[in-house]
């Protein structure tokens, strides 16, 4: 069995626990720890992510390039490969995505696999909103999305 690696990563929004293997990253997730995690043998795949996170966060990078392993049914693989088709900065309601995705009666099942994606701010589940506009669940806490969004907003513009 491949060896599952994790470290930390502090945001100006928390913390970033990833996890993943020399191949592929398998989670991006904020937690409660305030502490910095870097195990000794992290591989280059890990720290490429960091980097990638912290180029993000310096308005740097709107794109991400690493592997990622998506674990899901295909629905939810569909859902989650439609968000990262969503430009940076950008909004859409979760009639969009179900409809980008040829079901768009699955407004619901779209959120619901949008609750369940494990890779933060790189499938940018942020970017979905209600279809009045208005900001709706997201698993780090509302006022992360709304950082989130503001931010992307504003790196555009400057």
């Amino acid at each position: 069995m491949t060896k599952l690696h994790k470290l930390t990563y502090s945001t100006p929004i928390g913390m970033l626990e990833i996890c993943g293997t020399a191949e592929a990253i398998h989670s991006i997730m904020f937690i409660d720890d305030k502490e910095v995690i870097v195990q000794n043998d992290t591989p280059p795949l890990l720290q490429e992510c960091l980097k990638q996170l912290d180029e993000y966060f310096n308005g740097e990078r709107k794109h991400f390039t690493f592997p990622c392993h998506l674990e899901g049914t295909n629905f939810q693989k569909s859902v989650w490969e439609a968000l990262k088709e969503v430009p940076y900065s950008d909004t859409v309601s979760y009639k969009n995505i179900a409809t980008s995705i040829g079901n768009e009666k699955a407004i619901r099942a779209v959120g619901s696999a949008n609750g369940k994606n494990k890779l933060t701010i790189v499938i940018p589940c942020h970017r979905v909103i209600g279809s009045n506009g208005t900001l709706t669940g997201y698993a780090g806490g509302l006022w992360r999305k709304e950082w989130l969004l503001q931010f992307e907003r504003s790196k555009i513009l400057s």
